[in-house]
């Protein structure tokens, strides 16, 4: 995944701002389009919960963010972009670091724009899984999303 000296500067700072930073996982890489973004959870001190696993809270958190930046990052200023509702499921626990990866087309965000030159908004649910590095799934997010576009022609 090829990233730029600006999206590099971008994972970086983000990696340092505090809300994310707190929840224990990285942004590793961002394309340079902004249409594919990599993070990690690793069972650390910082994320690790009663019982030895990754902090549910964790495993979202990382998450949480992440479509939301894509879409605003791809649709530009004149869209609004909010998260709406979301669902995790836990498949297995976490006892090393998990990975999501996560992907909006150049096609989505053409089919985005598309549906809102004839409708207010649109509802966009997206999937993620957070994996091991064998690809073992061990967590399912839903994240819905809603975008509208500030400027509405009359």
């Amino acid at each position: 995944m090829a990233e730029s000296l600006a999206t590099k500067i971008e994972r970086w700072k983000f990696n340092l701002f505090p809300a994310y930073r707190g929840t224990g996982a990285r942004v590793v890489s961002i394309r340079d389009d902004w249409r594919h973004v990599r993070i990690k959870v690793p069972l650390s001190r910082r994320t690790r919960n009663y019982v030895g696993t990754i902090y549910g809270g964790s495993l979202y958190g990382g998450v949480d963010p992440i479509y939301m930046l894509i879409l605003i990052k791809n649709l530009g200023r004149q869209y609004v972009v909010w998260d709406k509702a979301a669902l995790i499921r836990f498949k297995r626990p976490g006892k090393e670091t998990l990975y999501a990866d996560f992907e909006v087309t150049q096609e989505e965000i053409t089919q985005i724009k598309l549906a809102l030159r004839t409708q207010k908004s649109v509802d966009r649910l997206y999937t993620v899984e957070l994996k091991d590095e064998s690809g073992t799934v061990h967590c399912v997010i839903e994240k819905t999303l809603y975008i509208a576009n500030k400027i509405q022609e009359v």
